[in-house]
């Protein structure tokens, strides 16, 4: 009895239908989607592995990070997730340094190998559904449309957590709304009540309106 043996294909043609395939998905593929190729999974690894592909985070791959900057990757690979604490400070001008690592609110029972990555660094914070919603608008920031925290629910979620922001960052966030035109303080007093902060907002804010 014979056995037919299936050719391999050349690594160079597997991979040039490989990027062909990231570039028609607009830079990154998931692994599922890879299962339209006829492509063994262990080659894509060993391309991987040789550094012809990148896995950005595990499930997700393209063919070269380069291609990408942080803004887009974050818009891309977290959609579902809300800027907050600095980088919604950074994103509205209050604070003037970017802050290193993306912080993300997400909801608290999303899985957290979501965000086993090491470029870009993501800091996520692991919210109740409902509070997640609370202020959660849409908006194109750097280009890409993100989920962010509005100004308000921005400020209050600074002073509930004040102890895990730096002194002057904190101090520059609250003198920044505070000198904000546009801010809405009958909505920052509801948004207040809701995260518990209504005696920190009078104490640190009320005293300058």
């Amino acid at each position: 009895m014979s056995t037919t043996y299936k050719k391999q294909r050349p690594a160079d043609e597997v991979l040039q239908e490989l990027t062909n395939f990231i570039d028609a998905h607009g830079g990154i593929v998931k692994k599922e989607q890879f299962a339209e190729l006829d492509v063994d999974y262990r080659r894509i690894l060993d391309f991987v592995k040789d550094g012809r592909l990148v896995r950005i985070k595990s499930g997700y791959y393209t063919d070269r990070i380069d291609r990408f900057s942080e803004e887009e990757l974050i818009a891309r690979l977290f959609p579902d997730a809300c800027l907050c604490m600095e980088s919604a400070l950074y994103a509205y001008g209050y604070i003037g340094a970017k802050p290193y690592g993306w912080h993300l609110a997400v909801d608290k029972n999303t899985s957290k190998s979501r965000f086993n990555m090491d470029y870009p660094r993501v800091i996520p914070y692991y919210t109740d559904p409902d509070a997640l919603k609370l202020g959660a608008t849409q908006a194109e920031i750097w280009g890409y449309a993100f989920r962010i925290y509005d100004r308000e629910r921005t400020i209050c979620d600074c002073l509930k957590y004040e102890n895990k922001l730096d002194r002057e960052v904190f101090q520059q966030a609250i003198q920044s709304y505070i000198k904000d035109s546009g801010k809405d303080i009958s909505l920052l007093m509801e948004y207040a009540r809701a995260r518990k902060v209504v005696q920190k907002v009078q104490g640190l804010i009320g005293v300058w309106l």
